[in-house]
């Protein structure tokens, strides 16, 4: 499985999409960067496509409406993110503030999910 690494310019763009809100927390992932709120992630990289997490019927709506892309190795995708359209990865194209929508909606959906409990550190047994 190949794992694409994102350019500095790719990590840039998905830092300007991000809503500004103290809670967002940006950790790097495998040479990509995830986003996260309360422990979970609602937007990430995988290479250069962002990809969000959606509610169900926000999904369905960006995917029926825009072409997404899938989000993830092509061997498997990560089925609960959309990849945002890969046209709104060119600089100057315009589409900054329709990324920047998406992935607002995200971070507002799993914002109101449960906080993920942080692993326990330490050996087993």
């Amino acid at each position: 499985m190949e794992m694409p690494k994102a350019s500095d310019a790719d990590k840039d763009h998905l830092r300007s999409v991000l809503p500004h809100h103290p809670e967002v927390v940006i950790k790097p992932m495998f040479g990509n960067l995830g986003a996260f709120v309360n422990g979970n992630m609602f937007a990430g990289l995988f290479g250069p496509t962002i990809g969000v997490k959606l509610s169900k019927a926000d999904k369905e709506t960006l995917e029926s409406s825009e072409l997404t892309v899938p989000f993830g190795p092509a061997e498997r995708p990560m089925g609960s993110y959309t990849g945002l359209p890969e046209i709104w990865n060119a600089e100057g194209d315009g589409d900054e503030a329709r990324a920047k929508a998406w992935v607002e909606k995200a971070f507002e959906h799993v914002a109101g999910l449960p906080p993920k409990e942080p692993k326990a550190r330490g050996r087993k047994g």
